[in-house]
Order: C-alpha cells, then structure tokens, then sequence
C-alpha cells in the first residue's frame, strides 16, 4: 500500500474513489440508494463538490467499503479521510 495518492488533490482522490465505488457490485447500488441518486444523475453530477462529500461521507460511514476502497486505490484510509476533511467534510 502507498503512503501516498497518485494524486494530492483531494479532489482528484476522491473522483478516484467514486470511479471505484461507482463500479463495485455492492458499493455501487448502495450509494446510490443511500444519495436518492440514480446512475444518470451521478454521472452528470460526479465531479461535483456535493457529489464528492457524499461519497466520502459515505466511506467515513462504512469502515468496510472504506478500508476496501483505500485498498484498491493503493492508499491508506488515513489518507481518504485527510481528503474527506480538506474537502470540507465533517471530522471523522
């Protein structure tokens, strides 16, 4: 696992968490039931500060797609709340 991003912007990780998220089997539907979103919605709103701060409240709220997600983008879980936090998101 990287100490680091491939990116610092937490934007730029946080679009990195939603493409992952976005493409699971069971993060996926579930975000979007828990957002009222449907696919169409979120891919025109995705890149969005909105859309970014409820995906990683999202994540701060489920240890388990966090830890998963942080995984397969190569990052501590640290790192995704950092971003959550500089994104204006509330202190986990």
């Amino acid at each position: 696992m990287r100490d680091r991003p491939s990116s610092t912007d937490p934007a730029v990780l946080a679009l990195q968490a939603l493409a992952h998220v976005a493409g699971d089997e069971a993060m996926g539907p579930r975000f979007l039931a828990l957002t009222g979103m449907d696919v169409a919605e979120l891919r025109a709103h995705a890149g969005e500060p909105a859309t970014l701060m409820a995906l990683m409240d999202y994540l701060m709220a489920n240890e388990h797609d966090l830890l998963a997600t942080a995984e397969a983008l190569g990052v501590k879980p640290e790192t995704l709340a950092g971003a959550a936090r500089q994104l204006g998101g509330t202190d986990w």
